[in-house]
């Protein structure tokens, strides 16, 4: 009988030592190595559809370490990214966390809202959309679905409504659109802008995020909670993203630039790809690479 226990007790603590490896092999390589998500909608079509689930590689930017607990909070964390075989590239498709998660108006980060999207801005890029094409200043590249972009109609009248027609900032200054958007300079860490009108309403909520204080514009001038400021030097770098399917995707054009600490990684393969209104499996899809 006493042998018996101890055989029962071994397996006991053998099992559960066991399953404590494989849980922590698995927080290690969440956070360190890759991570898999579920496309929910037709935003990055036809290169992702809905029902596709994808791997995204950490290693290829850096992985993220940061405080959970304190973004569930609803606090800013503290965030450091580790080294990475590469930068970010135009036409990169990443996987970041979506800056507006509890509202339009301040920049904040939940831990469990994301957005897949195509970078077609880097930090120090000047992006324009010229007749629905995107266009970074003195590059030829193309950038995101070409195909999309040019099949956007000439008059607003034609394709889309109003609210979607119009674009960020939604100022009456410079009234951009889906087809005739920008120049907008897109900041690195660095660099220095002079504050004035147009300005305060490009990088507003960029420099409130950074600085976690009240940005004001107030007859003609600009003040980042009580101080009056003609200049500002940007802490962190940006980028602009874009759904390849321009005309339904909610991207940079509606909700401004993404900050670096929020990009999780580069979307790498599909690993598995279900219809989801029939369930079937997409078998030709089965782990094709994202490009």
């Amino acid at each position: 009988m006493n042998i018996e226990k101890e055989q029962i007790v071994n397996l006991v603590v053998n099992t559960l030592f066991y399953l404590c490896v494989v849980g922590i092999s698995w927080i290690i390589s969440s956070v360190f190595l890759f991570s898999s998500f579920k496309i929910p909608s037709e935003s990055m079509s036809p290169e992702l559809v809905a029902g596709d689930n994808v791997l995204v590689c950490k290693p290829i930017i850096g992985a993220r370490l940061f405080d959970v607990f304190a973004s569930m909070r609803g606090e800013k964390p503290s965030i450091y990214r580790l080294f990475g075989m590469n930068a970010v590239k135009h036409n990169d498709v990443l996987v970041f966390n979506f800056p507006y998660p509890r509202g339009w108006d301040k920049m904040d980060m939940h831990i469990m809202q994301y957005y897949i999207k195509r970078c077609v801005g880097l930090p120090g890029d000047t992006l324009s959309i010229v007749n629905g094409l995107y266009q970074v200043s003195g590059s030829e590249q193309a950038l995101g679905n070409l195909e999309s972009q040019a099949n956007l109609g000439t008059k607003k009248s034609e394709f889309i409504e109003e609210e979607v027609f119009n674009t960020f900032p939604f100022d009456s200054i410079m009234s951009w659109n889906i087809k005739d958007f920008g120049p907008l300079y897109i900041p690195k860490q660095g660099d220095v802008v002079s504050m004035n009108r147009e300005t305060f309403a490009l990088y507003r909520k960029l420099i409130e995020w950074e600085q976690q204080t009240v940005l004001h514009y107030v007859d003609s001038a600009v003040y980042l909670g009580q101080e009056w400021i003609t200049e500002y030097c940007f802490k962190k770098n940006y980028y602009f993203m874009a759904g390849d399917k321009v005309d339904d995707s909610q991207d940079s054009r509606y909700w401004g630039l993404l900050p670096e600490e929020y990009i999780v990684g580069k979307a790498w393969i599909i690993w598995k790809s279900v219809d989801p209104y029939v369930g079937k499996f997409k078998w030709e899809r089965f782990l094709k690479k994202i490009n």
